[in-house]
């Protein structure tokens, strides 16, 4: 892989000239009232995430810009290329800052932690904790990433009751708050579809918006059978 030059204006001119390749109006309608959006194709930003995880990502995470959107992402994508530092608490810290630069759900959920598996399975309990004080946060996009973060990590037989708890608690009224949390619903009641249904229907309480959108996600999934989705269509609230 072809190393490349980590300035802050070597790095925005690489990110001028993958924008050549993209689709403005597209990226621009998937990010509805984000500013400066360059239009970049997700997979041309983690390959330039690659090359500058190679080289002296600690300078660039120093001094990245925040100015368009795609340089926001790009730390994120920064972030889960590299080996994460011996002290999982270092790259907590280094993750945290890049949860407040987020402005978008695209943002948002292109993260991934670094080390892969690995990581996750040594920090298990910590990146457990780390994740849930983001749903308690005040910031719309900081609680979107704790649940979009749980959602694809930790809906398993031992934090499943917990999530639906925690999940159900969150108040806020952001746009993709909500979403984020009827989608995680709808890949719980994918995974524990009985323990899922009774909280649907007797435990609850969601907002109208956020319970129906998760039943319109549950009735899309693929992985749901036809009986079942004309059930949770009658669930609907009116």
């Amino acid at each position: 892989m072809e190393s490349i030059l980590i300035t802050p204006s070597a790095i925005k001119s690489e990110l001028f000239r993958i924008a050549e390749q993209g689709n403005k109006p597209f990226s621009e309608s998937l990010n509805p009232g984000v500013p400066n959006v360059l239009g970049i194709r997700i997979p041309h930003l983690r390959e330039l995430a690659k090359k500058i995880a190679k080289g002296d990502w600690q300078a660039y995470l120093a001094t990245a810009d925040t100015y368009y959107m795609e340089e926001r992402m790009l730390q994120g994508l920064v972030l889960g290329c590299i080996r994460p530092d011996e002290d999982v608490e270092v790259y907590l810290e280094r993750v945290t800052r890049f949860v407040r630069i987020i402005n978008s759900w695209s943002v948002c959920d292109t993260f991934k932690f670094g080390g892969g598996k690995r990581f996750v399975e040594a920090h298990r309990e910590r990146l457990w904790e780390y994740l849930k004080g983001w749903m308690q946060a005040k910031g719309e996009y900081e609680i979107r990433f704790g649940v979009v973060m749980t959602m694809q990590l930790f809906i398993d037989e031992e934090h499943i009751t917990e999530l639906l708890r925690l999940y159900d608690g969150i108040r806020h009224e952001g746009y993709y708050v909500r979403m984020g949390v009827a989608w995680a619903l709808s890949v719980c009641f994918v995974k524990f579809p009985d323990l899922t249904m009774r909280y649907l229907k007797e435990e609850n309480s969601l907002d109208d918006f956020t319970y129906n959108k998760t039943l319109q996600k549950i009735v899309e999934s693929y992985r749901v059978n036809a009986e079942v989705k004309q059930a949770i269509k009658g669930m609907r609230r009116k």
